[in-house]
């Protein structure tokens, strides 16, 4: 068991399932939130601050990166750009991938565990989203490990942990029920603050979760979805 762990949490499902896990496997967990711009950042941000809330951790960082929304690129940040309607059969890269945004958050994540003396790193990374997002593939954060190990000072161990990412977004609704995780405090969507939009990449993947896991997803959604 690792003493302390740094869990990513963005607010969103995958993240807090991943917390989940994280609470059964690590003695102490501090949790960081990195806002980037996105169209979302507020509700993220609740969302965060109430699944910290559940799970009574008191150590939390919240910081902005928002030179990712003036570089640019992204649906999510840029918005003259429209967010996409879903395409779950597509094999392209979508308009919401924000370039090499995991790589910036795990760096930061990186930083503040030298600093607090945290051995592990838990991010809610789905293989499942890696047709459209290259830095959610297991290859990425192998490869990812190896620049911890090598830019970090000769003492310092920390690992990469990606619980869920080989689970399909079914098995992760399932796993989140089995492990009591606050599902009705995330928020995945990625066009609305208010009512989730139910048609965007991530919502429609989530429903999707849900439907196959038949279970009711406990977010509301806008008419007619």
């Amino acid at each position: 068991m690792d003493d302390l762990s740094i869990v990513l949490v963005s607010g969103g499902m995958d993240s807090c399932v991943t917390a989940a896990v994280a609470g059964h496997e690590a003695a102490e967990l501090a949790f960081l939130h990195i806002s980037y711009g996105q169209r979302t950042e507020e509700r993220e941000r609740r969302a965060f601050n109430e699944i910290a809330d559940h799970y009574g951790v008191e150590r939390r960082m919240d910081v902005s990166i928002e030179y990712l929304a003036k570089i640019g690129g992204s649906s999510l940040t840029d918005n003259s750009m429209a967010v996409a309607e879903a395409d779950l059969g597509s094999k392209e890269i979508p308009t919401s991938y924000v370039p090499f945004r995991n790589a910036n958050m795990l760096a930061i994540a990186v930083s503040w565990a030298e600093v607090i003396g945290a051995s592990a790193i838990y991010i809610g990374a789905v293989a499942e989203d890696s047709s459209g997002y290259p830095d959610c593939r297991p290859e990425f954060y192998e490869a990812f490990q190896r620049t911890i190990d090598t830019g970090t000072k000769p003492e310092t161990r920390i690992k990469i942990h990606t619980p869920i990412i080989l689970l399909s977004k079914a098995e992760i609704v399932q796993k989140g029920i089995d492990l009591k995780a606050p599902l009705h405090l995330t928020w995945s969507c990625y066009r609305s603050e208010d009512l989730a939009c139910g048609t965007c990449d991530s919502c429609a993947l989530r429903l999707r979760g849900f439907e196959q896991a038949g279970e009711k997803d406990p977010i509301r959604y806008a008419a007619g979805v």
